[in-house]
């Protein structure tokens, strides 16, 4: 290739090498989740210092043969930021792999492990859509989920366990992390309420915390019959199985946390107007909570951002959502008939959003 004119050799090697670290980036993400399924994040923290190499293959299910193989995967690993090596005695060279904050967060028992997270993104079945993308821009499918698989995501999950399974157990490990921050650092969004209805709420893990936090608050989780099934509530917190899309029990507030993003603007509207059909009065302290990503943040860095669009992607991929800013956020609420909105910065790249009718 030739250079263009004022385009220098350096400039010209350092476009390659950007270009070959885009076509590489998923060696990233599928090195990540070999090292998960091996259990090496458990091994290395049940150790409990340093680990060297021979000690890391000596404890690993892979053939010893490997151990070589093993290093450069850990080499990436380092690299990418989930292990560090420190040495395994002060006064000695020996170095051994010791994990960062971000490996802590893949811990198998960890409460806020993304662990399930991880193995759900990464699953064939949500990874195979992503080579059918050029194909659905070119048919009327709904999405590539579709085109891949002929059904849609819900659909699809509610006829196979496993991703069902699979979804439940990494939407319940982001609500343990959610949870965690809004009832330590926005209880007041709870005073003065006596029921809540958790819309999407999965296995309850947002709910649970919250009525255990809250005693007197009646809450309850509503959502499709194959999630909800088999599931027993507690004394302050209660299973219905429903379509949000059809009717939502009344109740003072209604939480959404994580659902609108999934949905178009119209399917958006539709849920938000039986939210609104089911919550009293502002002036009797009805709302709806919603816990969701605010795009455009301004105190976003390159990193966030670039999250943002991953999260906007993959949406448009599986579902029909898409990740909103604030001009789209204020667009849903009066179309849905609300009449104003409170947005509180929290959990990183998330909002929190109160709705009023």
């Amino acid at each position: 290739m030739a250079l263009a004119v004022g385009e220098t050799s350096t400039e010209l090697l350092h476009a390659h090498a950007h270009v070959w670290n885009h076509i590489f980036n998923f060696i990233n993400s599928m090195s990540l989740k070999c090292a998960i399924e091996l259990g090496i994040p458990d091994i290395i923290h049940n150790h409990g210092k340093p680990m060297t190499l021979s000690e890391l293959v000596a404890e690993l299910p892979v053939n010893p043969e490997k151990t070589k193989c093993v290093y450069r995967l850990m080499r990436l690993l380092v690299q990418s930021g989930f292990f560090t090596r420190k040495r395994v005695q002060e006064s000695g060279q020996e170095e051994g792999y010791v994990l960062t904050h971000a490996s802590r967060l893949l811990l198998k028992d960890d409460p806020l492990s993304a662990r399930p997270f991880l193995l759900a993104m990464l699953d064939p079945v949500l990874i195979t859509p992503w080579q059918y993308v050029s194909a659905w821009f070119q048919n009327d499918d709904p999405t590539p989920f579709d085109t891949a698989h002929g059904r849609t995501f819900w659909d699809y999950a509610g006829h196979e366990p496993k991703l069902n399974n699979f979804f439940n157990e990494a939407m319940a490990s982001d609500a343990r992390l959610v949870t965690s921050v809004l009832i330590k650092d926005c209880k007041g969004i709870f005073v003065g309420l006596n029921s809540l209805v958790d819309v999407g709420g999965g296995t309850g893990t947002v709910a649970r915390a919250i009525a255990n936090a809250f005693p007197h608050l009646n809450c309850t989780v509503l959502d499709l019959p194959h999630v909800v099934a088999g599931l027993e509530g507690s004394k302050n917190l209660n299973y219905l199985a429903g379509d949000m899309f059809e009717a939502i029990p009344p109740a003072d507030a209604i939480l959404l946390k994580w659902i609108l993003h999934d949905w178009n603007h119209d399917e958006c509207v539709k849920i938000l107007k039986r939210c609104r059909d089911a919550i009293p009065s502002k002036e009797k302290g009805g709302k709806v909570i919603i816990i969701d990503m605010m795009m455009e943040n301004q105190k976003a860095d390159d990193e966030s951002i670039e999250t943002q669009l991953f999260w906007d992607m993959l949406m448009m991929i599986v579902l029909t959502g898409q990740e909103r800013n604030i001009k789209d956020w204020e667009k849903l609420f009066f179309d849905a008939g609300f009449s104003g909105y409170k947005i509180t910065p929290m959990l990183g790249l998330r909002s929190l959003i109160e709705v009023y009718p």
